[in-house]
């Protein structure tokens, strides 16, 4: 069980009746463990050279084993610490390798998938391969992945990995799209809408994508569905600009406590302000300060601070320059 640690099967051995005796001798040790007093010595003199042992100075000697904590565990940190450090050379090795056969092989680029159980294969395996963020264009009636049925995405999620869904307006007409969506907005997904969605994408790390080629599946003109799984290029650069130019653009689902989720018609118009807040925003937008904000409309500056934070969040902005774009297209000044 210790082969990691660098310990030999006797040595794990010997090293465990160490432990569990305060000394031993050699001899005691091989009377113990079936082995000649000679091998017993050799055992002793490896795991005294390997910090696992220490011998007092008396006539014969003793032995008693170096705690575990402190003979054990830096070897085994030591060695995870190499081990993630070869994976990274392995790693950086592959892309260089897939980068020089890109350049000469286009099959290395694009890889063609046929069939629907091959494409949910692979959508599994970018998800579970994925470290830091799934970008995914959801259209109205599924090709491969039937609403609700992409547990990859929650695995992913508990992991850490962010996920950025886009969904059209016609995908919630589908049955039982709204609970898969607010499934997955409960577990973390950040999720937003537009009225219409180009095609279907999935992006993973920004380095793998895959993108469905022709009609297919429940609802195709075709009897099985054709993607083209895209690997790190201008082409797959280009999908994510596209994702990202949409994501600017949409509406941020929210989900309430009791399951509603509102924007889904990603128009952008689905909210009015109240009058205060219309007439806030136009001073903002005007470049009005905060504290003369609140002196003219009678409020106080923590008050207009946090109905403009409640905006932004309404709003899906970041910063007051995003909130003043975002409520031009929404048609609340």
């Amino acid at each position: 069980m210790l082969e990691a640690a660098g310990l030999t099967t006797t040595e794990e051995s010997v090293y465990r009746f160490l432990v569990m005796t305060s000394n031993a001798t050699a001899h005691e040790i091989a009377e113990h463990s079936g082995l000649t007093p000679g091998e017993a010595e050799r055992v002793l003199a490896a795991l005294t050279a390997k910090g696992l042992a220490s011998a007092t100075d008396r006539v014969p000697p003793t032995f008693a084993a170096t705690p575990p904590d402190v003979a054990l565990l830096p070897r085994l940190q030591r060695k995870s610490d190499a081990l993630d450090q070869a994976r990274s050379a392995v790693t950086d090795l592959l892309e260089t390798y897939r980068s020089t056969r890109r350049r000469t092989d286009p099959d290395q680029l694009i890889e063609v998938i046929t069939g629907a159980e091959a494409l949910r294969q692979h959508l599994r395996q970018i998800q579970d391969s994925a470290r830091h963020e799934m970008l995914w264009f959801c259209k109205a009636q599924y090709v491969a992945m039937p609403s609700g049925s992409n547990r990859a995405e929650y695995d992913a999620l508990a992991r850490g990995v962010r996920y950025r869904v886009l969904y059209e307006q016609a995908f919630f007409d589908d049955s039982g799209a709204v609970d898969n969506v607010v499934e997955g907005v409960r577990a973390g997904e950040m999720a937003r809408a537009v009225p219409h969605l180009p095609l279907r994408l999935a992006v993973a790390d920004r380095a793998i994508g895959i993108c469905p080629l022709v009609p297919g599946g429940p609802a195709g003109s075709f009897e099985e569905p054709t993607a083209a799984l895209v690997r790190g290029s201008n082409l797959l650069e280009a999908l994510v600009a596209l994702f990202e130019r949409y994501w600017e653009d949409a509406v941020p689902l929210n989900v309430s406590a009791s399951g509603t989720v509102t924007g889904t018609d990603g128009s952008a118009r689905g909210h009015v302000l109240s009058a205060t807040d219309r007439r806030l925003l136009s001073l903002l937008v005007a470049g009005v300060a905060d504290k003369a904000i609140a002196s003219q409309m009678g409020l106080s500056r923590r008050t207009v601070q946090r109905r403009i934070q409640a905006m932004m969040a309404l709003a899906g902005a970041t910063t007051r320059m995003q909130l003043a774009w975002q409520a031009a297209r929404r048609g609340w000044m």
